[in-house]
């Protein structure tokens, strides 16, 4: 995550995101604390040789953050927002208390909570990426450099993926297009002044913690409004393979932490099942025939025969 970068592009935030993924990538306590001892002693050289003027390697709070990032890993679901309203109702406050009151701060939001998307995947988004027969968007990574240099993050290296547009954005997404131009390559969402959307300019700009604590959900990261998303297509009923597609993960066990029935779901399972049973599969309902040993045969059987 870190070995392509020149050491004086490593930043603090660069070497923070590189330990979220190694934790996310399953990696150990000691494995992520070893790996930082390696980094900060390389970057302690490249300080002493005078190519940096401070080390960036040398972050701190990293164990809240692996232990946050485990609750994540556990339970990501319970760091969804809980309904439409409250996604609307955020939007709503993050463009109210920036400076600019810029539409783009909510629309962003709600087009990652509505995509399962990550934020650098939206503020890479195209308009070739939108096809609008079926309206769906294909999340692709950009392999190279933008007019200004920068390589958007994508898919992460991770696969590419078809995500579904519901209609609650598609009007969106076509004022966007619109307003991009006809150049397929024209990104949908950017700043208010045309620049790239990041996590760290949303989070500024709108004043995203004081937000969003003030809502009570002091526990909501922008990464969440992804969570969010694939919450509520887990609720919706989206067949978990379904799901796994457009999350991209690479295991079904990933996916399947979306999935965990409460008490309620449980009993309606239980009444599907019944449902099923009394369907009438002959006159007499459903009819259990036994086989006996004698009937049974297989296929050497009928060759001997």
């Amino acid at each position: 995550m870190l070995g392509h970068l020149p050491v004086r592009m490593i930043t603090n935030g660069a070497v923070d995101r590189a330990v979220h993924g190694w934790i996310a990538d399953g990696g150990s306590r000691s494995t992520v604390k070893n790996s930082l001892a390696v980094l900060v002693r390389v970057m302690e050289q490249a300080l002493r040789d005078g190519i940096i003027d401070r080390n960036p390697a040398r972050i701190t709070g990293w164990q809240r953050e692996y232990q946050r990032a485990e609750d994540e890993l556990d339970d990501p679901r319970s760091l969804a927002l809980r309904d439409w309203l409250a996604l609307t109702q955020l939007a709503d406050a993050l463009v109210v208390r920036s400076a600019d009151q810029f539409p783009g701060w909510g629309n962003i939001v709600i087009f990652a909570a509505c995509t399962a998307a990550r934020i650098g995947e939206v503020a890479g988004v195209r308009v070739g990426d939108i096809d609008t027969s079926s309206w769906t968007w294909t999340v692709r990574r950009q392999t190279t450099p933008s007019p200004g240099g920068v390589i958007d993050k994508g898919t992460k290296g991770k696969r590419a993926r078809a995500v579904p547009l519901i209609a609650e954005v598609r009007e969106l997404v076509a004022s966007r297009i619109t307003a991009a131009g006809p150049d397929p390559t024209a990104r949908l969402f950017t700043g208010p002044r045309g620049g790239r959307i990041t996590t760290a300019v949303l989070r500024d700009a709108t004043h995203w913690d004081e937000v969003v604590t003030t809502l009570g959900y002091e526990h909501l990261h922008r990464h969440d409004l992804r969570h969010t998303g694939l919450t509520w297509m887990a609720d919706a009923g989206v067949p978990v393979h379904v799901l796994r597609k457009i999350a991209g993960h690479g295991s079904l066990t990933t996916t399947q932490r979306y999935l965990h029935p409460d008490a309620t779901s449980i009993a309606a399972a239980g009444d599907s099942l019944t449902a099923f049973l009394n369907t009438g599969w002959s006159p007499n309902g459903p009819q259990l025939r036994a086989v006996s040993n004698s009937t049974r045969s297989t296929p050497n059987m009928k060759k001997a025969r």
